[in-house]
């Protein structure tokens, strides 16, 4: 019995799904019609599935692939970065590659943090730190926006940092125009109700890792910030027409565990209402 549950485990962390979306938007310009995004987020550097990846995306042919934070671990040391590094590198070789910060980036040492910056500018990845890009095809464009949480929004009493929170989202979308279509990468999707205050039409977000362990009924288990039964932590969420995708991850922190909660990738493909 011990044996087969240490090989459900093991098997269960060390391999992945994917996990196939369409998104239907009146607002959405014509020439993105059937615009594919591949998301990934708390890779962790899960050494195991690295080339898996890189295979699945190669199948799934994206517009372009958006990573949401967590790609490495705080404690790793710079030769684990290779990790991800490799596969960043593999992935922006062929597509077009958004990064943003998570909580896991944000507690490396300055030097660390820089050292993954350059090697990512390098690849020619798209790092959006509080600023934005517009993706265009044709004479049509969308705007990607990118907001990095610092660290005081990832404990327990985040709730009371509310208006730390709408200040700091104020900053990074002073361009948002709400007649424009408008993409969003945060790392930390439990504030979901005041990220559809501004003019975002979808946002991708990850950290939950589908709440770590997932119940027969009731779901995700536990948060990051050992917060129990978190509302937003695997799937499509929606609020007043404006769409968030939480991934469950590609990893785990160490020490952690995923229980019944396999690894995703998200593949997620837009398309404009009749």
């Amino acid at each position: 019995m011990k044996k087969s549950l240490l090989s459900f485990l093991y098997f269960g962390n060390k391999s992945f799904e994917i996990s196939k979306h369409i998104i239907e938007d009146k607002n959405l310009p014509e020439k993105f019609d059937n615009f594919k995004i591949i998301h990934l987020s708390d890779f962790h550097s899960n050494y195991d599935i690295k080339d898996k990846i890189i295979q699945q995306i190669n199948k799934e042919e994206p517009n372009i692939v958006v990573m949401t934070g967590d790609m490495i671990n705080k404690y790793d040391k710079k030769s684990d970065f290779n990790i991800f590094l490799d596969l960043a590198q593999n992935i922006a070789s062929r597509y077009k590659t958004y990064f943003i910060c998570g909580n896991h980036e944000n507690r490396l040492d300055k030097e660390d943090l820089n050292y993954i910056y350059l090697k990512l500018k390098k690849y020619n990845i798209c790092i959006l730190n509080n600023d934005h890009k517009k993706i265009y095809i044709d004479n049509q464009y969308i705007n990607i926006y990118g907001i990095n949480l610092s660290n005081e929004f990832y404990i327990i009493n985040n709730a009371k940092k509310i208006d730390m929170l709408n200040n700091k989202i104020e900053e990074s979308l002073t361009n948002l125009n709400e007649d424009q279509y408008n993409i969003i990468l945060i790392h930390n999707p439990l504030f979901f109700n005041e990220y559809v205050k501004y003019n975002a039409n979808i946002i991708f977000s990850g950290h939950v890792h589908g709440g770590m362990i997932r119940l027969p009924l009731v779901g995700a288990l536990l948060s990051p910030e050992r917060k129990f039964f978190p509302k937003y932590n695997s799937g499509i969420y929606e609020i007043k027409n404006k769409f968030m995708i939480v991934s469950r991850g590609l990893g785990h922190s160490r020490p952690g565990i995923r229980l019944k909660n396999k690894p995703e990738l998200v593949s997620i493909t837009f398309r404009g209402k009749e």
